[in-house]
């Protein structure tokens, strides 16, 4: 016979183990909407400091180089969320192809920058912005993590 000692309670019963592959889709999930968005904003902010060089103000083409460096550091961490929302979370792969399109676009576009070649580095621009608003456009509208939706 057993008896119950008052203020001891029987342990928890164990919680199920999540599965590893859903919390780095989650985490990449949250990942890819967060740098999408930041480098959507700092592919703006890229814009803005070359149009504020190209009205005179010639002390902006340093932090304009500068910040070629951030755009695409952000674009390779865009490209890596994309990939792990891909590979663990088991969603569409053309936002990936999409990311390494893009880290591609903005090394291209590094390097017209740097060789002063305007007439390809402009709609280059362009181009980065677009791709990047498309990416970030599918990322915001990835079901939240835990909010997944389920098939019929």
């Amino acid at each position: 016979m057993t008896t119950s000692t008052p203020g001891l309670r029987a342990p928890a019963p164990p919680r199920p183990a999540s599965s590893g592959r859903a919390d780095w889709a989650r985490f990449g999930g949250s990942c890819l909407r967060i740098l999408s968005v930041l480098l959507v904003l700092d592919v703006l902010l890229q814009a803005a400091l070359a149009g504020l060089f190209v009205t005179g103000d010639v002390s902006l083409l340093a932090w304009h180089a500068a910040n070629a460096q951030v755009v695409g550091l952000l674009a390779v961490l865009v490209c890596g969320a994309a990939v792990l929302v891909w590979r663990a979370g088991r969603r569409s792969g053309w936002p990936a192809l999409l990311g390494a399109v893009l880290v591609a676009a903005v090394l291209l576009q590094h390097g017209l920058g740097e060789s002063r070649e305007l007439g390809g580095h402009l709609p280059l621009g362009m181009t980065v912005f677009g791709l990047a608003t498309v990416l970030a456009y599918w990322a915001c509208a990835l079901p939240a993590a835990g909010h997944e939706e389920v098939g019929p």
